[in-house]
């Protein structure tokens, strides 16, 4: 509890919380090139550290042992899992730790709520929604969290799902604005049934929507996430949290909308459509798959001028990075030019690809979005794929009846060769067939992308 007149505490607080705001966007700034990701988040850790210090100061603050216990727990959990988890699991690790943020809001909204004081008519108003999206985005990231780790193995899909999904949204909506009615004084019951229809709609929207579709699914609760503490932040009338939200909503709805765009589908296409998992091809792909050993691939990437590498989540799987860029390091000192390619919803969260190059060391100015690189797979001598599908899939650009068809890709088709590392010959994990691995200029070289690296290592060597 502050021992500071409250008008002093109130003033040092508010001051505190404008300069973790500050740190807040510097960080959100930095974070949006991979060169100043790191420095980033260490900005707005700061920030984020020096707010909820300070939020001990407040005036009337009670349980001060119960908020330290709780902060200790969840940073020691939070530290240990950060630790631990490996970088093919990071993408449902950043939607669990989005689904908590969301969680978190809602408990607040929640505990407002049952408390029963009195409200006026507009806090009482954001409570309610803040409570309603934070609950959606709770249930919603542990579906997307059990989808990508396989506990949810396939996607729910039935009959009149969308109609039952319409009228239990109708049934939260009314719970929320009876509760509204109520100005906050709603019974115990009513509150509960709210929150259980809220947490139910996150479940209904999120199990019909396919794998493929996760990257748009996580950014999107993202957003939500940041609105819900944003709208409790009000509720509250603590500046860090209205900010702090207001710049996650923000940063999520700008990535969802990139997200959608790079796949040429609206948003509504993709929580209601059924692709994104078993999804079937539009048209017959002609021709045949052709393999290629490594030692042929080798000797075909080491004499050539320029090579492009399009990493994939099958790099990711393999944890194959290291050994690519020390394959690569190999055809620069050869005097070959390397290039990596990659597509905004490659992997299975935004941005996968680029901190896996950049955990192996991989220059930032080798790595070329879609729409830099694009134009110089003309001149590209060995397009390299490891592990990409969709992204990569020529059908977007000529087959109408293809899921896919609109969705821009890098022109991996329209190098002089393609290598592509893949573990098998099934389709990727949308369900859709590549025509890209039946083109004549196209060789398979199968096996775990690891060890096809290490192979391709050594052919590179055999011909100094």
């Amino acid at each position: 509890m502050s021992a500071l007149p409250a008008a002093v505490a109130g003033d040092l607080i508010q001051a505190v919380y404008f300069a973790a705001a500050l740190l807040f966007i510097i960080g959100l700034k930095r974070m949006s090139s991979p060169k100043g990701a790191r420095a980033g988040i260490v900005w707005a850790g700061v920030g984020m550290l020096i707010a909820g210090l300070i939020t001990f100061l407040w005036p009337g603050m009670h349980n001060d042992i119960l908020i330290l216990t709780a902060i200790f727990v969840g940073g020691i959990a939070a530290w240990w899992s950060g630790k631990r988890v490996p970088m093919t699991a990071m993408p449902q690790m950043v939607a669990l730790y989005n689904g908590m943020g969301g969680g978190a809001a809602a408990a607040i909204a929640c505990q407002e709520l049952v408390r029963g004081s009195p409200f006026a008519p507009a806090p009482v108003v954001l409570a309610v929604i803040g409570a309603l999206i934070g609950a959606v985005s709770f249930s919603g990231s542990l579906i997307a969290f059990a989808k990508l780790q396989g506990l949810i193995k396939k996607s729910l899909r039935y009959r009149g799902q969308q109609l039952v999904n319409f009228l239990v949204l109708l049934a939260t909506v009314v719970g929320g604005a009876w509760v509204i009615a109520l100005h906050g004084n709603a019974p115990m019951q009513l509150v509960v049934a709210f929150f259980a229809l809220a947490l139910a709609f996150g479940v209904l929207v999120t199990v019909p929507i396919g794998g493929a579709d996760m990257p748009v699914v996580i950014s999107l609760y993202n957003a939500c996430t940041g609105l819900a503490v944003a709208f409790e932040g009000f509720v509250l009338g603590n500046a860090a949290m209205i900010i702090a939200g207001m710049v996650v909503g923000a940063a999520g709805t700008l990535l969802t909308q990139l997200m959608a765009k790079a796949m040429n589908r609206s948003l509504a296409n993709v929580l209601f459509s059924n692709f994104g998992e078993g999804s079937a091809q539009g048209g017959t792909i002609a021709g045949s798959l052709k393999p290629i050993d490594a030692a042929d691939a080798g000797v075909m990437i080491a004499y050539a001028e320029k090579v492009i590498v399009v990493p994939g989540y099958g790099m990711a799987v393999a944890q194959a990075q290291h050994k690519i860029w020390e394959l690569c390091q190999l055809l620069i000192d050869r005097g070959v030019t390397v290039r990596f390619a990659i597509h905004p919803v490659a992997g299975r969260m935004p941005g996968h690809m680029n901190v896996l190059l950049a955990e192996a060391g991989v220059p930032y100015d080798l790595i070329g979005d879609l729409d830099d690189i694009n134009a110089e797979f003309d001149t590209t001598d060995v397009a390299l794929i490891i592990g990409a599908n969709d992204v990569v899939n020529p059908v977007a650009r000529t087959d109408k009846s293809s899921p896919i068809y609109g969705m821009p890709i890098l022109n991996a088709d329209r190098a002089k060769n393609v290598i592509v590392i893949k573990r098998g010959q099934g389709a990727g994990f949308s369900g859709i067939e590549n025509a890209l691995f039946y083109l004549d200029n196209t060789r398979m070289l199968y096996g775990d992308a690891q060890k096809a690296a290490a192979e391709l290592i050594q052919a590179v060597k055999a011909t100094e």
